[in-house]
């Protein structure tokens, strides 16, 4: 598995999809390797060298924006071809460049090639022309594309006439409504506040909520999990549209304090826009979380009539006071949300990657009975 941070996973959809599935695999008797960005000599988890059942290799990475990614990649793949497997897991179309060097060791790769990373506005032209021919490469080169949402599907097709595999990611379960001791280690009550979990770039709209929920006449505060990095300007943004309503935790990296923060919420506010199926969105629903949304076709094929959508400021004003006027149908999309849960289950998403793994490794075997 290669191309992200690795595990254990502290960041992101795609290391959570690593832990959890990587896990389930080692379990069922795979070997499984991890190729894990080093953090730093210090941090422990550079040390680890297994995890969950799954074998580690640290490798670094060059600290940039631009560059993080593929430099840890390209150390990763310079590895991989000396150390050879069965089938490699390619995350993140933006390591396509490094595809043809797995091709040439003839080691079958599946790519994920996540959400329309060419639409963030972070990367600019230049990012945005890089995402586009590196999705083309990893049309070109990739044994099987994966995609975790139809939409995603829908636009290989469409502009590339291919095929993709759909495997989605899994919805943990939270249960109990939020632990009124956990959430009040940050100073609130179980039902108390509305609630927002993404990093702060304008495709993830924090901006919009922000205002939005500030020309509202809602009772209950606002909550701001998320930072950015890379974006100071976007995060001044956001700080000087919110009233004196709004908390900002920042980052949240103690993983039950954030799931007990989803389930106490009376919504979950979700304004992802361009990344397929999202991790937090399903953590919310696995939380029973009463969920309004950024009106996009990712966002309705996880909630469907369980969520409550909106595009502009005016919107989240609307929604944000209409869940405050309404407890009661407030609640109940709470519990559609947990329905809706149910059909993402880890369990079957490790299912469709060992299928996939496995069919793959058929093509190596017969390809090395051929030769």
């Amino acid at each position: 598995m290669v191309g992200t941070r690795g595990v254990p996973a502290h960041y992101g959809g795609f290391e959570t999809c690593i832990e959890e599935v990587g896990a389930r695999l080692a379990d069922r008797g795979h070997d499984v390797v991890v190729y894990c960005r080093r953090a730093s000599e210090d941090d422990d988890d550079d040390r680890l060298a297994t995890h969950r059942g799954m074998r580690l290799v640290h490798l670094p990475a060059m600290r940039s924006r631009t560059l993080e990614t593929l430099s840890h990649t390209g150390a990763s793949v310079a590895h991989l071809v000396r150390h050879p497997t069965d089938v490699a897991l390619v995350f993140n179309a933006a390591n396509a460049p490094y595809l043809p060097l797995l091709r040439a060791r003839r080691i079958p790769v599946a790519t994920h090639v996540d959400g329309l990373e060419w639409k963030r506005a972070k990367w600019g032209e230049t990012g945005q022309n890089y995402y586009r021919r590196a999705e083309a490469l990893a049309v070109r080169f990739s044994d099987a594309l994966i995609a975790d949402a139809v939409g995603i599907q829908d636009y290989y097709t469409e502009r590339f006439g291919v095929e993709t595999s759909l495997i989605t990611y899994g919805a943990p379960v939270v249960e109990g409504g939020g632990d009124p001791l956990r959430l009040a280690e940050v100073g609130l009550e179980p039902g108390g506040y509305h609630l927002v979990v993404a990093r702060f770039e304008p495709e993830n709209h924090v901006d919009v909520i922000v205002e939005g929920y500030s020309a509202s006449r809602a009772r209950k505060p606002l909550v701001v999990v998320g930072s950015a990095p890379y974006s100071d300007a976007y995060t001044q943004r956001v700080r000087s549209l919110a009233d004196d309503r709004v908390t900002f935790l920042g980052g949240v990296w103690d993983q039950d304090l954030l799931d007990q923060l989803y389930a106490g919420s009376h919504t979950y506010l979700h304004g992802h826009s361009v990344g397929g199926t999202n991790p937090s969105l399903l953590r919310a629903i696995g939380a029973s979380a009463a969920v309004t949304a950024f009106d996009v076709s990712f966002n309705r094929e996880v909630l469907e009539s369980a969520g409550a959508y909106w595009r502009t400021a005016d919107d989240v004003r609307a929604v944000v006071e209409g869940t405050e006027d309404d407890p009661a149908g407030t609640a109940l999309r709470g519990v559609l949300a947990a329905d809706r849960a149910k059909l993402y289950d880890w369990d079957l998403v490790a299912d469709g990657y060992e299928e996939l793994c496995q069919r793959l490794a058929l093509l190596r075997a017969t390809a090395g009975a051929r030769s």
